[in-house]
């Protein structure tokens, strides 16, 4: 007991009563789905750029372009969040999420200016993004010119 007569027991049946029941699996279920819708399109419109000429690496990059373009766009009109809230990980793991993070900052800071605000925020998620996989992609390099020289 402590001093406010609370037992660790009754404290931990509390904090029970309190907090809200998990759905994990819906959770997990709706951001597999969500994912998986972005992952066809982004296959989908490869396809399209395939169709239209492009070679398959050019293809994938324009997919890409794209999907970050409708990204950034739905980021600015309010509608990226919505989605994401209800979408989870389905929409903050891929290529689109990581857009999301680097306009999010600058659309919200934009009344500082285009220097103060967009030009320092934009890169307040991206640059410890690009950081890590820059650091993180030399030390795989390396171990694989060590192993495989």
């Amino acid at each position: 007991m402590n001093n406010s007569g609370i037992t660790k027991k009754r404290y931990l049946d509390m904090v029970e009563e309190v907090s809200p029941n998990s759905k994990t699996f819906s959770n997990c279920l709706k951001a597999f789905i969500i994912g998986g819708l972005v992952c066809v399109l982004g296959q989908g419109l490869t396809a399209l750029y395939r169709a239209m000429g492009a070679e398959m690496d050019v293809a994938a990059t324009f997919a890409s372009v794209t999907l970050m373009f409708f990204a950034v766009l739905l980021t600015g009109f309010g509608i990226y969040d919505e989605m994401a809230r209800f979408a989870g990980a389905g929409l903050g793991v891929p290529i689109t999420g990581f857009a999301n993070a680097v306009a999010a900052p600058a659309i919200e800071h934009k009344k500082e200016g285009f220097i103060f605000g967009v030009g320092s925020k934009i890169f307040i998620i991206a640059g410890p993004v690009i950081v890590y996989g820059v650091a993180a992609s030399s030390v795989m390099g390396i171990f694989y010119w060590l192993i495989y020289r």
